[in-house]
């Protein structure tokens, strides 16, 4: 009776074994999807190694889960955050034609040890609010900074989007269709895999119009996946900082060049957990709690750092995942987690994956970003933030444009070293200064939870 009272794809589902555990993996192996083409980037950009990035993934995710309770449906993938560090630390070796694509294998063990360390701010930190306690912490993150940092988050990934879709303006309009057509107009389990059934479809109409009838711009490129071996370990023991960290020297100047981009990623940290809260109708910064958040996600990035994966973070593209399906059950995400590890020890399949043509993954993310800014539009809303007051208007106003104008960030040095702050960390400090400077503070954290509860309870 339970099942058929679910109206699905309309209702939040928080259990999802209610929908049966065949529906419970597809959900999980979309959730997989949703993160692969972000989370390859990143090592496709550094020299990391692409099974390596999938298997601390998948175990990255369990661990935060594990440290939150399971309580927090997000799934952590490659934290682009770093980019900057890697390049100063460990850049990109130029090819036979003087491009830069070849791993510099020497010094990225020593890049990932600086990585290591930036997680360990991540730990200082959920200390502190844990001493302290969450409502001083809070006073600092009042819907008025967290709403617009949600709004940046998604609207800061659209030009991503966008390049990727200019490289097949009529596929990537055929994936957002799709997609669209199935979460709108699908009934049952349709409606709440679109993701998924969106890049397949898409994926079916490129491979039979480009290699099948021969269109040059939607052929896909199999010779990879018909080279990549079916069975391969994940891990090279001389990538890790264990086998590949030598020289002191270099071991110091790479932690001090990149330990303090965790001050960035920690205010967006913040951000993400208030949006995925946000989307599941649950305050996850309350419970299981932000220190548990912090060191989840800290010690994941340690654990990725330490054996040659990048960092880890809580991922926009599952949070848009999240608000499509309206699945919020952790078991899911958990799954995805499984699949990741499981096929971290395929290259053929990591070879399928990276096959997908990037036009797919932007009419894909055409969709998650713009959830993400929905979801942030919704966090002020529903907070009741009165934006007739200047100080709102003022804080949001320097919030977004910081976020939004500063493109690549901001790049200063410190001795002889070379420190870059993203664009959505200059926006989230600058937030959290005016908020704490300017008068008529109005948002009491504690109360703000109790109201909520209240409203859960009636409902």
């Amino acid at each position: 009776m339970a099942k058929e009272k679910i109206r699905v794809g309309t209702d939040g589902i928080y259990d999802a074994s209610k929908l049966g555990g065949g529906r419970m993996v597809v959900l999980g192996f979309q959730h997989m999807f949703a993160m692969f083409g972000a989370t390859v980037t990143v090592p496709l950009l550094t020299g990391l190694d692409i099974s390596t990035t999938l298997l601390m993934a998948g175990l990255g995710t369990l661990l935060f889960h594990l440290f939150t309770k399971f309580k927090v449906p997000a799934f952590l993938g490659s934290s682009f955050a770093f980019l900057g560090g890697y390049a100063t630390i460990a850049p990109m070796l130029k090819d036979a034609d003087g491009n830069a694509t070849v791993a510099n294998k020497e010094l990225l063990p020593y890049a990932c040890l600086g990585v290591a360390c930036a997680g360990l701010l991540y730990l200082v930190l959920a200390a502190v609010i844990r001493l302290i306690g969450i409502n001083k912490v809070m006073k600092l993150f009042p819907p008025v900074v967290t709403g617009p940092i949600i709004i940046a988050i998604g609207l800061g990934l659209a030009p991503s989007a966008v390049n990727n879709c200019k490289t097949n303006w009529w596929l990537a309009i055929i994936a957002l269709v799709l997609v669209i057509v199935f979460n709108i107009f699908g009934k049952g389990m349709i409606k709440i895999i679109p993701i998924l059934l969106g890049i397949i479809g898409s994926y079916a109409v490129a491979a039979i119009v480009g290699n099948g009838f021969g269109v040059e711009s939607f052929a896909i490129d199999f010779t990879a996946v018909k080279e990549a071996a079916w069975i391969g370990f994940p891990i090279e023991w001389s990538s890790t900082v264990f086998g590949g960290v030598h020289d002191s020297s270099k071991a110091i100047t790479a932690v001090i060049a990149i330990m303090p981009i965790a001050l960035a990623t920690m205010m967006e940290h913040i951000g993400d957990i208030s949006a995925i809260g946000a989307t599941c109708g649950k305050n996850y910064i309350n419970d299981p709690g932000l220190h548990r958040s912090l060191a989840g996600d800290g010690l994941a990035t340690i654990l990725a750092s330490l054996f040659g994966g990048p960092a880890n973070t809580t991922y926009g593209e599952n949070t848009g995942v999240l608000a499509l399906s309206k699945v919020y059950d952790p078991r899911v995400v958990r799954i995805a987690a499984y699949f990741a590890i499981l096929f971290s020890f395929c290259p053929k399949f990591a070879a399928v994956i990276e096959s997908i043509p990037m036009s797919i993954v932007g009419g894909i993310s055409f969709v998650l970003y713009g959830m993400i800014s929905a979801i942030g539009v919704r966090n002020v809303v529903e907070a009741k933030v009165d934006f007739s007051k200047a100080r709102n208007t003022i804080i949001a106003a320097v919030i977004l444009v910081c976020a939004l104008g500063l493109g690549s960030g901001v790049s200063f040095t410190i001795g002889k070293f070379d420190i870059t702050l993203s664009a959505l960390a200059i926006a989230a400090i600058a937030g959290i200064v005016l908020n704490a400077v300017f008068p008529g503070k109005d948002f009491d954290f504690a109360k703000s939870t109790e109201k909520a509860e209240e409203v859960k309870a009636e409902k």
